[in-house]
């Protein structure tokens, strides 16, 4: 999903910094909304040794297993009740699961003890505001530290704590510190629209609208203005806006409902009808900017609160989806990504991601038919098509990858620039079939398509190289795909390789050796540099290349022809120019 770009990078960083002790873990990673889908967990393992629980939480924490590090955690915390750093650390493992409940009752306990719980902060003001508790929410929002990232969320915080007593002047007021704040401008803006539409001040509202939709606007706002317009009846206005993401966004989706709805004349409900939802609103946006930017672990936080505030924000499961499946915990990405597939806007796109996560499950047949289901209920469509064919090309069914990726080109008719992708994945499902007139044929329409994609110049380039084709225009083409990306080892290889087939011996030892650096354990690079080394009298680091590649490698033909080498090196020098390709 879209968000909110301008210093997004900015806030990540300052976002990890200032909400230090996040349970690290390495990657986590835009959903029809009921509660979050999550298991049951006993809060005690069936570990009776307090010790052992504290070092399998720290190992599955380590492993990015956050169900079991919080479980066991929990169990070494109730032996050690006065442990800050395991306290906090078990909060912020219970939130990220979203067991709230249990992540609540750990909330309170760190206010009492943390010298800066912001996050533990966060969700009990989210928490009082859910049940209408607002002095108890304001009292919490006032112990927020006014540094660090507080300074930027506490606004957004405040705003709606104001706006859920009816004081929209003040909430605006509050929000007017982000407008100088770098990347928080278009946040500042969506937020005061939307506390002014609420108000029912709706020129004012309107001034804010404005400012966001000036320039191409991101999904979320471009549903939040487009409901603005509508429910103010400025249909045209609505319909232009939906149009231009749409075209700007040719295969998204996300527009259909509004414009199905928009066409049969249906007036919608406010997106963010109260405080409540205005907050669960201003956290889901700041989840989704750090989201963008890597900054998962922190993402996943936010989202949980967002979510704790507002359970049908769909958006946001989408999102945890995504996130989970970042971090390889495909079972829970697939059942959020199942609590959407009736959702009318994001049901496409969380089917597609269905069949992505059962892919990585290991269950192929169960995506294989969801895909093929997918791409028979829209026919004018190519994106489920294009998946199965990457489906059945990594399971190295390659005839039936060819014949989807060829579907899939019939349903366009004629290729536009964004579908050389397709051409050129065929073209490599082609070259797998030994069919290489057809790929070539592919790569040199994707070409003409897109003539400075460094993919297509390397691969067409490489391959006619090595085929003995077109000798000096494939070597030009790699040495273009090298100049657009310098530090490419797969590339500088193509052209190292290339120099090698052309018996430019010395060159080539010196390009797969740049190569070697940025790859060192790709095993055909490491098989290149060692036949260059073998040609040049470099025979020791020959067979030392070999032998690493031959470690690292995993397909057995590629394992045979390196074990030949070792043991009978190359065919001298003279033969290997009597061999070298000559142009036809």
């Amino acid at each position: 999903m879209k968000s909110f770009r301008n210093g997004r990078a900015a806030l990540a960083a300052a976002f990890i910094a200032a909400l230090g002790g996040l349970p690290s873990s390495g990657a986590l990673a835009a959903g029809a909304g009921t509660a979050p889908v999550v298991a049951p967990v006993p809060e005690r393992p069936m570990l009776s040794n307090v010790t052992g629980s504290y070092l399998a939480g720290r190992f599955a924490q380590r492993q990015d297993d956050w169900k079991t590090a919080s479980q066991y955690l929990a169990h070494a915390l109730s032996a050690n009740p006065e442990d800050l750093s395991l306290l906090r650390q078990t909060y912020l493992l219970k939130l990220g699961e979203g067991q709230t409940d249990a992540a609540l009752s750990y909330a309170k306990r760190l206010v009492g003890k943390d010298p800066d719980p912001q996050m533990a902060l966060i969700l009990l003001v989210a928490d009082h505001l859910n049940r209408g508790r607002l002095e108890e929410a304001a009292a919490l929002a006032a112990r927020m530290p006014d540094q660090g990232m507080a300074k930027y969320f506490g606004p957004l915080i405040d705003a709606w704590l104001l706006m859920a007593r009816g004081d929209a002047a003040k909430a605006s007021e509050e929000l007017s510190s982000l407008s100088d704040a770098p990347g928080f401008t278009t946040l500042q803006q969506l937020h005061s629209g939307l506390i002014q539409d609420l108000a029912d001040n709706r020129e004012a509202a309107a001034r804010h609208y404005a400012a966001l939709t000036e320039t191409q606007a991101p999904l979320r706002v471009v549903q939040i203005v487009g409901n603005f317009f509508e429910r103010n009846g400025r249909v045209d206005e609505a319909r232009a806006l939906y149009e231009r993401f749409k075209a700007s966004n040719p295969e998204s989706l996300m527009m259909e409902p509004a414009l199905k709805a928009l066409g049969q004349g249906k007036v919608p409900a406010r997106i963010v009808a109260d405080a409540r939802q205005g907050m669960a609103e201003a956290l889901f946006d700041l989840a989704s900017a750090l989201h963008q930017e890597g900054a998962e672990e922190t993402a996943l936080l936010f989202g949980r609160v967002a979510l704790h505030l507002r359970p049908d924000l769909t958006l946001a499961r989408f999102m945890i989806g995504d996130i989970m499946d970042a971090r390889d915990l495909h079972a829970e990405a697939l059942a959020e990504y199942q609590g959407l597939a009736s959702d009318p806007m994001l049901g496409w796109a969380a089917k597609l991601h269905m069949a992505e996560s059962l892919t990585r499950l290991k269950r192929t047949d169960e995506a294989i038919a969801l895909l093929t289901q997918l791409a028979g209920e829209r026919p004018e469509r190519t994106d489920a098509l294009v998946r199965l064919g990457d489906l059945y090309r990594s399971a190295e069914r390659y005839e039936e990858a060819a014949a989807t990726y060829s579907k899939a080109l019939e349903r366009i008719g004629t290729p536009e620039q964004r579908h050389w992708a397709l051409l050129y994945t065929r073209a490599v499902t082609w070259e797998k079939l030994d069919r290489w007139p057809q790929a070539e044929a592919d790569l040199q329409q994707a070409l003409a398509l897109n003539p400075d994609e460094p993919l297509l110049l390397n691969y067409l380039g490489y391959s006619w190289v090595d085929r003995g084709l077109h000798l000096d225009k494939g070597r030009a083409m790699v040495e273009r795909a090298v100049e657009l990306r310098p530090r490419d080892g797969y590339i500088i290889d193509s052209l190292g390789w290339a120099l090698y087939r052309m018996g430019e011996f010395e060159q080539a030892v010196t390009t797969l050796e740049r190569a070697v650096e940025l790859k060192p354990v790709d095993p055909t690079i490491n098989d290149h540099l060692g036949d260059a080394y073998w040609r040049v009298g470099r025979r020791n680091e020959a067979r030392f290349q070999w032998n690493r590649a031959l470690r690292i490698a995993e397909e057995e033909p590629l394992k045979e022809q390196i074990r030949a080498k070792l043991e009978k090196g190359l065919a001298d020098r003279q033969a290997a120019e009597a061999e070298r390709p000559k142009q036809p």
